[in-house]
């Protein structure tokens, strides 16, 4: 339309009067408007008039102002649809790599994700078949883990650690422990182990005497009874050695010849021989008050510990030593210095065991220990008395 307007207003001034048949006008004249102002007009008393062949300036004029007009709205629309266009293509571009960034860093992580399961799963299936021996329960050879080495070491050049069936002496049926063949050349029959607190020692007196846990390489308790048959046989002794491990991996030990425990009847009394090893004697303490040596085990429902009416333990007045260690089974003398069977409150499974040998000590502060192993082999075939 403004386009039609522009046309009109350029072809009006310069159409030359009719000469066409039956027009008898000699001379046309186009009468401007009298509103219409300009500049350049000084006079508006009289309007103005254009004859035929005089130049058209002020429609001119003002068709180049409004096409100029035009052309600077039009380039100012287009500038801004550039403009508008470019920075939406940036940002599509922008989504674009962030989209693709992202996919990038899950694939990758997929794949860091797959190449540590392979990792895993190949060190499984090596560690599943160096172990199927080991894992096992292997047909009953001696009488504990110390007979066993010596029976298998004439025909096997190395004797793999793992789960053993034994028979030991006066006992009616056979049953599994598991022997450490690796450590210190071997015949370790474990009693107990503790390694990521995972197994809840807080037990009855049934169960410290019959055994609880998971033998292949888990935490486990042998079990008070199995325990006395084995070193209760004839012509043989003991030693019992405790392998620490604290917090920073630090290991220490402690050592006794001649160990053996009593039977149920008398509450399976525990006796020591000498003490060598380097985390100090904690079972004998530093005084006879709390010397755990020949003290009978207690538990929370079977109370042995000498606490009567009670004890006195770390400033605290302690009716049952078991019940002041979360409900854990042990050798107590009004609690006494060691306690390996020590677990968390319930409140607190999240924290590490509450084992104790506070005679192994750190600048004077008891050292936390992560993990231990309580084992024994035999020493001798001597007959004694």
């Amino acid at each position: 339309m403004v386009w039609l307007i522009l046309l009109s207003l350029l072809l009006l001034p310069v159409i030359p009067s009719s000469s066409s048949p039956g027009n008898t006008t000699t001379n046309q004249s186009l009468e401007v408007p009298e509103d219409f102002h300009d500049d350049t007009l000084k006079s508006d008393k009289n309007p103005s008039t254009v004859k035929y062949g005089e130049k058209c300036t002020m429609p001119c004029e003002l068709a180049a102002k409004l096409m100029k007009e035009e052309r600077h709205s039009l380039c100012t629309d287009l500038q801004y649809s550039i403009i508008s266009y470019t920075r939406s293509t940036r940002k599509m571009i922008r989504d674009l790599i962030d989209e693709q960034q992202k996919s990038l860093e899950l694939l990758s992580n997929q794949v860091m994700e797959l190449v540590s399961k392979v990792s895993t799963l190949g060190s499984e299936v090596q560690r599943s078949n160096t172990e199927t021996f080991s894992m096992k329960p292997q047909q009953s050879h001696g009488r504990d883990c110390s007979d066993i080495k010596e029976t298998l070491d004439a025909t096997v050049s190395k004797i793999p650690s793992g789960i053993y069936i034994i028979h030991p002496e006066n006992t009616e049926y056979p049953f599994e422990v598991f022997c450490e063949m690796d450590y210190m050349d071997g015949g370790w029959t474990v009693l107990q182990r503790r390694t990521d607190g995972l197994t809840d020692f807080k037990r009855s007196w049934s169960d410290y005497m019959n055994g609880f846990g998971h033998l292949p390489a888990g935490e486990h308790w042998l079990g008070l009874r199995k325990i006395s048959n084995i070193v209760n046989q004839k012509h043989s002794h003991f030693q019992l050695h405790v392998a620490l491990v604290s917090q920073d991996d630090t290991t220490s030990y402690a050592s006794y010849d001649k160990f053996w425990i009593e039977d149920e009847t008398n509450f399976f009394r525990i006796h020591l021989g000498r003490y060598a090893g380097s985390a100090g004697d904690a079972f004998r303490g530093y005084d006879q008050e709390e010397n755990q040596d020949t003290a009978p085990f207690s538990t929370s429902d079977v109370d042995n510990d000498g606490c009567n009416p009670f004890c006195t333990f770390d400033g605290d007045n302690v009716e049952s030593c078991s019940i002041h260690h979360n409900g854990t089974g042990w050798w107590f003398n009004q609690c006494g210095r060691a306690n390996l069977n020590g677990s968390p409150s319930d409140e607190d499974r999240s924290s590490i065991p509450h084992m104790h040998w506070r005679t192994w000590t750190k600048n004077g502060i008891p050292v936390q220990i992560k993990s231990v192993t309580m084992k024994i082999r035999r020493m001798t075939t001597t007959p004694t008395n």
